[in-house]
């Protein structure tokens, strides 16, 4: 059977190139004599061939006088490939300001408002000859005249200082014959606006209403701790790190390194495993604590600046963020909310007549910026059931029911990871089960889950509160948004002051019993998860859709297992948002001194600056249990678990 060849033509990073020629050859040499198909792409840079032969071929891209390598493809029957081509036109847009006496414009990083500059497009590759048109356009209020002596030079102006983007579209001398389109794509790039110098003048004034303005807090510090340290310990930098165990590079833990020296070609039972499972938890001692830190990696920025600022409402730089940081914990080094609770139930460890072991105070004086409903949302997302099903099927068992949808699926793939996959099923004893997760999720938020492994539960203590005094804290800051964005309006903070304090003292409440050690476990053991099933063969195995757009690699085969027992069809995505934004949230909630606090500026400034996560949280929750938690009429405290549930029985009636 014939199948099918699909892809892009993209430019840079990944920016489509439309209306390319593609061609499709029997040969690697190309010619007019072995083309088979020849089409243009769309806008979006998209083309498709239908019913090519099951054999090898070879595709190119023609664009801007710039031709593709020559890519071979090989498919089989009825079998779909998709193949992205890549055209290097190097394009780039330099800014250059004006001097004060009208001489030649010098290069400059950034412009100011109300001050005119120049923007040139160039290209560092033998496209430049082929490009005829550059339009530009700069966003959000930049005004544009474009030069009339250079096509790739415009004059533009921006009426307000701020963060800006300039965009510019080019388009290709040569018109296609056959269509008679000029290929086009684009190039964009980020500029800052600085606020021009202010003098008094006399004459008419205009008034312009803007946000009022809170007085900085001390404890943005300890906001901008939270994120450093939750993008630290963030999937993909962990992806990175465990790819790094793997190709045995030089490791900053000696336990680990001693580990995988002892391993050596013992690579049976559940060695390898063990491993993996203490890289897990090494990478997660690295990054415990209450700090800011810079990425170890110079390719990546692990402290934005320049977004700190924009989040803070004033410029803060990594040394200044440190220095905050350092006076809000006080000497010696401790969070005040937790300080507070030792002076106040236990004076003993404060006058050192309590053993300070490190094994004991660890988690006092530097306590690991975890929270448990991460977990909590992986699990409702089908993370661990996904993982679940994989290793069942690995042990030749059938799911329940008369059909097990993945039992006809070859484990061939699986291979090469067999070692690891063996040393999961054998450590299940030690790892937590479902039920041991479910009760510490009723402990700490009285959130409860469903299914046959957590029936006939039982809990001696629940946070029947906690879902109520969460949700109205993110309905009051939807409204304290509305409010803060109409200039005409002083939002008021104390209801979110308010709000605040009512979580904190139910979080407070529920962290005991368990709590440190199992939401430790638990996320070790869902991360280790997250990494097997983001490896390529298990990608492999279960077939995940390959277009789809997933912000972890782990996520596809998640959806994938989904789709394919009948489970929620809700993406994974926004199980996912709700777990990495609700920890932020709630970890700035917990480990706040929120019951000390009487000024309003305190909750304003937490929540402008929780603001994208707070959206973010809103967002997701109403995508995967279709609530909206901005509804003005009712805040609906209903427990996730069972609006799942509703969701999942109203899916399954559709489709019978």
């Amino acid at each position: 059977m014939p199948g099918i060849i699909n892809g892009r033509v993209v430019q840079g990073a990944g920016i489509p190139v439309a209306f390319a020629r593609v061609n499709l050859h029997s040969e690697q040499s190309c010619t007019d004599k072995n083309l088979v198909h020849s089409m243009l792409t769309d806008e979006d840079g998209r083309y498709e061939f239908r019913d090519i032969d099951a054999k090898r071929n070879y595709i190119v891209a023609k664009a801007f006088g710039i031709t593709s390598g020559a890519k071979p493809v090989e498919i089989r029957d009825d079998q779909k490939t998709c193949q992205d081509l890549p055209l290097e036109l190097g394009l780039a847009i330099a800014t250059m300001a004006f001097t004060e006496n009208c001489g030649e414009p010098k290069v400059c990083d950034r412009v100011v408002a109300g001050r005119p500059f120049l923007a040139c497009g160039s290209t560092n590759s033998k496209a430049v000859p082929e490009i005829e048109d550059y339009d530009f356009t700069a966003f959000p209020d930049g005004v544009i005249l474009q030069s009339t002596t250079r096509p790739e030079d415009a004059e533009i102006t921006f009426a307000e200082s701020g963060a800006k983007r300039l965009d510019m579209r080019v388009r290709s001398k040569h018109v296609d014959e056959a269509s008679g389109k000029r290929a086009m794509t684009r190039f964009s790039t980020k500029i800052v606006a600085s606020q021009a110098e202010q003098y008094a003048i006399g004459g008419r004034l205009g008034v312009r209403l803007e946000r009022t303005g809170v007085h900085p807090t001390l404890d943005q510090a300890l906001w901008i701790a939270i994120r450093n340290r939750t993008h630290a310990i963030s999937f993909n930098r962990y992806h990175e790190f465990m790819n790094r165990v793997l190709q045995a590079e030089e490791l900053e833990n000696k336990m680990l390194d001693k580990k995988l020296k002892d391993l050596g070609a013992h690579l049976h039972g559940v060695g390898a495993y063990n491993v993996m499972k203490v890289a897990t938890e090494a990478f997660l001692l690295m990054e415990c604590g209450v700090r800011i830190e810079e990425d170890r990696n110079a390719n990546r920025r692990g402290f934005d600046s320049s977004f700190e600022g924009a989040r803070c409402g004033q410029p803060v730089s990594f040394e200044v963020a440190k220095t905050k940081l350092s006076e809000y914990l006080g000497s010696p080094p401790q969070l005040p909310y937790i300080t507070r609770v030792i002076e106040a139930s236990f004076p003993e460890w404060r006058a050192g007549s309590v053993c300070s072991d490190r094994v004991l105070t660890g988690q006092i004086n530097e306590p690991c910026l975890i929270e448990l409903i991460w977990s909590y949302w992986h699990e409702e997302g089908m993370l661990a059931q996904t993982m679940n099903a994989v290793t069942r099927r690995f042990q030749n068992v059938r799911g329940a029911g008369e059909r097990d949808p993945i039992a006809h699926l070859e484990i061939d793939p699986l291979r090469p990871m067999n070692n690891i996959l063996w040393g999961f099923v054998q450590d299940e004893i030690h790892r937590l089960s479902v039920k041991r997760r479910a009760y510490e999720y009723e402990h700490q938020y009285g959130l409860t889950l469903y299914g046959k492994a957590v029936r006939e539960m039982r809990p001696a203590d629940s946070r029947s509160k906690f879902l109520e005094a969460f949700h109205n804290l993110m309905h009051l800051c939807s409204v304290f948004f509305k409010e803060d964005n109409d200039t005409t309006v002083i939002a008021d903070g104390y209801p979110l002051l308010n709000a605040l304090k009512e979580v904190h003292l139910l979080l407070a409440q529920g962290a005991h019993n368990q709590f440190g050690d199992l939401p430790w476990t638990a996320r070790t053991e869902m991360m280790l998860q997250q990494w097997m099933l983001a490896r390529p063969e298990i990608r492999d195995f279960l077939q995940s859709r390959a277009m789809v757009p997933y912000k972890e690699p782990w996520m596809p085969q998640v959806d994938t297992m989904k789709t394919l027992q009948g489970w929620t069809d809700v993406t994974v995505t926004h199980f996912r948002d709700l777990a990495v934004y609700g920890e932020q949230i709630l970890l700035s909630v917990r480990y706040g001194d929120w019951i000390a606090i009487a000024d309003e500026d305190s909750a304003k400034n937490w929540a402008r600056y929780w603001r994208p996560e707070i959206q973010g949280y809103l967002h997701a929750y109403r995508a995967a249990t279709g609530i909206d938690l901005t509804n003005p009429d009712t805040v609906d405290s209903t427990v996730p678990a069972v609006l799942l549930q509703r969701r999942l029985v109203l899916q399954q009636q559709r489709t019978r």
